[in-house]
């Protein structure tokens, strides 16, 4: 497809520029997909501000920005096309990580390990331009009536299953969550979905604690404003109070070291801890190793999505999660460097915020 598109290219750190690029060429395995809506995750925030180095080979831009996003099928390369796996017009989806299929991770279907592993707005060009180009095996086609913002949740949604399966929640049991943000609050609906007794959440900011209680969350507890209504100063305490004892399961969708070593501490007999949220390079884990071993606890972490693409889309699919209420925020995508700035200044209260082409 020839022509020129717009793109938010990512220079450095604070230096986003729109540009006009050529239209991506598709190769015989690939998918070009015109993107619709892109989802604003985490990640852009700390390639944006020099957090964290880039997948590029130097760590640098330029490269355009974007892994969570949905759009609409324009061309497909000969390979997917002779198999009638994709046509224009199709709704889709796709998983920025993509794998080669063909190293020993992927044959033992370890393919977020990939040695030869490309990722969309990560190592190579993502979705914050009017085009994208995708490997065909990295893109699933949009269940019928699922609306493409819904779906622009799948990529981060699908880790958090990947955690779930990790996290091994048994009926009945006691489960907390770190970190209100769209990530946690997906997982909050998915602990009750999975069985989990009572489900606790726990956090910084008032708001996004009680747009978990709207979630179905049964506690919520601040641990840093002591002027809030929800604050606690002996989590452990508040604990035992409401629920009995310390919690069976704890996931800490937060890259706060401190924080997950307060979650480790104070997480029950027997319990499993899942580490999720991504820390600072230099950060190290301090958990009092006695009691840590005595108490039988099991610390696991959760990177990427392998695997869980085709159960994630059910789960969206028949309404076990719900993203829509989700959404707090929509920009057009020439504005994704005041989106950016203002999700991480918190402006106006986000959770989730979405760019939005057209």
């Amino acid at each position: 497809m020839n022509g020129k598109m717009k793109a938010m290219v990512f220079y450095k750190k604070e230096d986003m520029r729109l540009e006009e690029r050529d239209i991506p060429d598709v190769g015989p395995d690939q998918v070009l997909v015109k993107v619709i809506y892109v989802g604003i995750c985490g990640s852009d925030i700390s390639y944006f501000f020099g957090m964290s180095p880039l997948g590029t080979d130097d760590g640098k831009g330029p490269l355009i920005l974007g892994h969570e996003f949905t759009g609409e099928v324009v061309e497909v390369g000969d390979i997917p096309k002779s198999k009638g796996l994709f046509a224009p017009g199709d709704k889709v989806v796709v998983n920025p990580v993509q794998y080669c299929n063909a190293c020993e991770m992927c044959y033992d279907g370890k393919t977020h390990l990939c040695e030869n592993m490309t990722v969309n707005g990560v190592t190579k060009d993502g979705a914050m331009a009017d085009y994208v180009k995708a490997d065909y095996t990295g893109v699933f086609k949009l269940p019928k009536g699922m609306s493409l913002s819904d779906g622009a949740f799948i990529e981060p949604m699908a880790c958090a299953v990947n955690a779930f399966r990790k996290l091994e929640i048994e009926p009945g049991q006691l489960v907390a969550i770190w970190g209100p943000g769209a990530i946690g609050l997906m997982m909050v609906q998915m602990a009750k979905s999975l069985g989990a007794g009572k489900v606790a959440l726990v956090g910084t900011r008032d708001y996004r604690l009680e747009a978990g209680k709207k979630l179905g969350v049964d506690f919520i507890y601040n641990i840093k404003e002591s002027s809030s209504p929800h604050y606690t100063a002996d989590l452990a305490g508040s604990y035992k109070k409401d629920m009995g004892k310390l919690v069976d399961r704890t996931i800490c969708a937060t890259g706060s070291n401190e924080g997950f070593e307060q979650a480790v501490e104070t997480s029950g007999n027997c319990s499993i801890i899942v580490h999720f949220g991504l820390p600072e390079e230099d950060d190290k884990f301090r958990i009092p190793a006695l009691a840590f071993h005595t108490a039988d606890k099991q610390i696991r972490s959760a990177w990427l999505a392998p695997m869980v693409w085709p159960e994630t889309l059910r789960m969206l699919e028949h309404g076990l999660v719900d993203v829509s209420s989700l959404v707090t925020h929509t920009f057009p995508m020439n504005e994704a460097e005041k989106a950016i700035r203002n999700l991480k200044a918190v402006v106006d209260e986000p959770i989730k915020i979405q760019l939005k082409n057209g």
